[in-house]
């Protein structure tokens, strides 16, 4: 297993990146140890800083001039529509920041290297044939393994390489492409809006076995990858997003990874599948066989069956994969679980210990602190804003084995994988009817136990009071009256005291209405009048 190599980036390539610096940067940046600087940042009338791996030194006190800046743009090559220029034959960039008369008002001057032992991890993928799509965050690494991917097809497999360089990044500016691309023949692209173009121009006109493209971004780039996939072309590329759901929830990139429709299943097949009717499924074959999320430069999670893990994930459950690690210059694989699904039906009644006296909004079932939420076959976008609209203290988790609550549609709620996991980490499940923001107020009112409208020390009170009463009857088994409420308080102590499988009952008139709590199986004997003023005791708890 060959190490990765630093030392494949020659020094003289980073004294042609210090050579177009004004004289008195290129001294302070000979200075600093070559491998660790990131990139230069120079903006005007500021200081000029060196970004180095997790540090950042300040290179002189004096403030950046246009002359400064000008003596930069007059050493490299054109500043395209991208805002981006190279240094001819090596792989640094040099993007600019201008202000609003599109005059250049700051530089970042990125160190471009090419390091050989990058792709080690993916190395049996990359020689499958297979189409493959690099995901994660910027700066961890895309462009250089995508590098290295070309240079690996065409010296070491003899494939006939063609890459789409549409920013100079893989094969670094100038005619000439740079030695980190190996033999493979690189296509440079006249405007960035014209990639989906050079793509399809590249399989026309080349005949190449295999063509690598970076950050593929828009509809008609996703469509130029398909189309280049259905040719028996390996393709392998980049795309903006850091997960696999990331992608899979991009309505532009969705395509990549087969796109997603909404399908009505008939009442058979719906009751076949234990879903309900309308769901979402994969909607054509993935044009890239498999993902890859970098988690960081030494470790990727590895989709081998891209169709697969995405079926996966339409059906809530967890993708899986391949996690794969560089450790010492050897990859370690394991496996990730896939044993992941939604949640069970109502929960039995809680102990008496577990109702006690809080000085704060207390939720009987969940635990202290901020509660995670998990949505199931509902809108996260639509949870969300609800949460933000009731001011729960709860947030939106990506992953259901963290919940403490899940959210899901009433017809998913019995899913058999889904009960079988909420069981095991004890996440309360909440079902609504239909995925609307009424309905998740309904239940995300009535878990919470939010009054809306009703001043929070009043509810913190009219909690705490049910709570205490509750306890008592749970361990005494005695009737227990509680203190006169509003109608919005009554209704909420009946949610909290229904949880207990108890019985409660409104009495009195208007303002000394409240409720009384009564042991499970308890003899309750409402009067006429009473009723007849209600049919409320239901009502109060179900509103």
């Amino acid at each position: 297993m060959r190490p990765r190599d630093a030392s494949a980036v020659p020094d003289d390539d980073f004294q042609l990146l210090m050579g177009v610096l004004p004289e008195p940067l290129q001294a302070a940046v000979r200075d600093l140890p070559p491998g660790e600087v990131l990139e230069v940042v120079m903006d005007l009338g500021r200081p000029p800083e060196a970004r180095l791996t997790g540090r950042v030194v300040r290179l002189s006190e004096s403030p950046i001039s246009r002359k400064d800046l000008e003596h930069v743009l007059s050493q490299v090559g054109t500043v395209s529509e991208d805002n981006r220029a190279g240094i001819e034959r090596t792989l640094h960039r040099v993007s600019a920041i201008r202000n609003r008369q599109s005059k250049v008002v700051g530089l970042t001057l990125r160190v471009g290297r090419a390091i050989f032992g990058t792709i080690d991890m993916l190395k049996d993928l990359i020689a499958s044939g297979l189409n493959i799509l690099l995901l994660g965050r910027p700066g961890v690494g895309k462009t250089t393994k995508l590098r290295e991917v070309a240079r690996v097809l065409a010296d070491d497999l003899g494939k006939r390489v063609m890459v789409v360089d549409t920013s100079n990044e893989i094969g670094g500016d100038g005619d000439i492409p740079h030695p980190g691309i190996g033999g493979a023949r690189r296509m440079q692209v006249s405007r960035p809006d014209r990639q989906h173009d050079v793509m399809i121009e590249a399989v026309e006109n080349h005949m190449p076995e295999a063509i690598i493209v970076d950050e593929i971004g828009t509809s008609a780039e996703a469509s130029a990858a398909r189309t280049i996939a259905e040719r028996g072309v390996q393709l392998v590329a980049t795309a903006h997003g850091n997960t696999l759901e990331n992608l899979v929830l991009n309505p532009t990139l969705s395509d990549l990874v087969g796109g997603v429709h909404t399908v009505t299943l008939s009442d058979e097949e719906a009751r076949r599948r234990h879903t309900q009717k309308t769901i979402n499924e994969r909607r054509a074959p993935p044009t890239f066989d498999v993902v890859v999320e970098m988690v960081s430069r030494d470790e990727v999670l590895v989709h081998r069956d891209t169709a697969q893990s995405v079926d996966r994930l339409l059906a809530g459950e967890n993708v899986g994969g391949e996690r794969r690690q560089l450790v010492e210059g050897e990859v370690e694989v394991k496996e990730e679980p896939q044993s992941v699904a939604p949640l069970p039906a109502a929960r039995p009644a809680e102990p008496p210990s577990r109702v006690a006296a809080s000085a704060r909004r207390h939720q009987p079932g969940l635990r202290q602190g901020t509660t995670r939420v998990y949505a199931h076959a509902a809108s996260r976008d639509l949870l969300e804003r609800v949460l933000r609209d009731l001011g729960a203290d709860a947030r939106v988790v990506g992953r259901l084995e963290n919940a403490d609550v899940v959210l899901t549609l009433r017809s998913r709620a019995n899913d058999p994988k889904l009960r079988k996991l909420t069981e095991k980490t004890e996440a309360r499940v909440l079902a609504i009817k239909r995925n609307s923001s009424s309905e998740m107020r309904r239940v995300l009112r009535d878990i919470f136990l939010i009054a809306e409208g009703v001043d929070e020390d009043q509810v913190r009170e009219a909690v705490m009071e049910a709570e205490h009463a509750i306890q008592r009857v749970l361990s005494e088994g005695v009737v227990v009256p509680l203190a006169p409420r509003p109608p919005r308080l009554r209704k909420l102590q009946h949610r909290l005291v229904s949880r207990y499988h108890l019985e409660t009952v409104s009495h009195g008139s208007e303002p000394q209405r409240h409720l009384i709590i009564y042991p499970l199986g308890a003899l309750v004997d409402i009067p006429r009048e009473q009723q007849e003023m209600e049919g409320e005791a239901g009502a109060e708890g179900l509103a």
